[in-house]
């Protein structure tokens, strides 16, 4: 026979020494409020061309649909940085000329990383059951799937959503990649805790691009993560200004958040920043050709984007840049073999830089 709260204690403290920040337990059922609120969201048309996020919200409602024996879900946080909050406000705003990557892609792919230190977790789990004669059915997931992953871990006291709508914890911050183990174990569900964003609205005050509606409510179609990444054709004409030097994501609602203070550094090896993308300039990313892309981006989240993609953001990135001849010259060459949607960005820099080198010469 198994005793559950022994198990779960166990469970918590193999968690721990597998990396994982904290583990909590949730039922399978998602609030209804919840699902109102993610429906309503939608109907605003905030998700842009997220169509994913309108898909499958059968499944997103019903976790259990998605791996029917589950009874609990097992919501883990993974700390992902590897520099303190200090060191990354630097490299934002006293390198201009430096390209800005979001903190969690500058390592491996986060999915494959948390997922499998799941599994791990689930092998585990499983040895200890051997002589038990209980049959443990699982299923890993780390933004893998339809699951509406933060409201879940919420509902579990792993945290509180903010009002930047990411899953805030008093001692962890919000810096970590959140994962799910579906399992068939009848552990204890713990309880949620309120949230302390109090009057703070520091995370809405500091976006580049005013992209909250209001607090807890985020409009992606202005969202820098959203242009960068999941937006796949022109970046609007009003927003590329506001880009600054981000490449790829934004982590400036983190950045400010008070609690992220407390953020912990990762002690995976997996996350230490790849092809020194925490320290490139502008130009030398930029002058990959697609074969260097291609390689260099092998195992990294910033693969699927693909290299159109890369160009556009680094050309918006260049037009934002101090002045320099040198930049002129790289975008004038990228402008011959370029694709129409890269070169209307790499039309726009030019002439960015061009006024900025009559304002300085006037």
């Amino acid at each position: 026979m198994v005793d559950y709260n022994i198990l779960k204690a166990l469970i918590k403290d193999k968690a721990q020494e597998l990396g994982f920040l904290e583990l909590t337990v949730s039922s399978c059922t998602i609030d209804s409020a919840a699902q109102q609120k993610f429906q309503d969201w939608l109907a605003q048309g905030y998700a842009g061309d997220m169509q994913y996020l309108e898909n499958n919200q059968n499944l997103r409602f019903n976790p259990q649909d998605i791996h029917p024996t589950s009874v609990r879900i097992i919501s883990v946080k993974t700390p992902y940085l590897t520099q303190n909050i200090t060191e990354l406000k630097n490299r934002l705003r006293n390198k201009p000329e430096h390209a800005y990557i979001s903190s969690y892609a500058l390592g491996r792919d986060y999915h494959k990383v948390v997922k499998q230190q799941l599994n791990k977790l689930a092998t585990w789990i499983n040895q200890y059951l051997s002589e038990t004669g209980f049959e443990h059915h699982y299923r890993a997931f780390s933004d893998s799937a339809p699951i509406m992953e933060v409201q879940i871990a919420a509902q579990s006291g792993s945290g509180w959503r903010g009002k930047n709508t990411l899953l805030l914890n008093k001692k962890h911050g919000s810096m970590f990649f959140l994962g799910e183990l579906f399992t068939s174990l009848p552990l204890e569900v713990d309880e949620p805790i309120s949230g302390h964003c109090g009057s703070c609205n520091k995370c809405i005050e500091v976006c580049p691009t005013q992209a909250f509606i209001s607090p807890y409510v985020l409009n992606a179609k202005k969202c820098i993560s959203y242009l960068t990444i999941e937006n796949e054709g022109s970046i609007p004409l009003e927003l590329r200004p506001l880009i600054g030097n981000r490449i790829y994501g934004c982590d400036d609602c983190q950045l400010f958040c008070p609690w992220n203070k407390f953020s912990t550094l990762t002690t995976y090896i997996d996350f230490i920043p790849r092809h020194k993308l925490d320290s490139s300039s502008l130009l030398e990313l930029f002058r990959w050709n697609v074969a260097e892309f291609t390689q260099k981006m092998q195992g990294s989240a910033i693969l699927r984007i693909g290299y159109d993609s890369w160009q556009r953001n680094l050309a918006v990135a260049l037009g934002n840049a101090p002045y320099q001849a040198e930049i002129i010259i790289e975008l004038e060459f990228k402008l011959q073999t370029s694709s129409t949607m890269v070169k209307e960005h790499i039309i726009w820099a030019i002439a960015r830089q061009q006024n900025k080198r009559s304002t300085s010469n006037s």
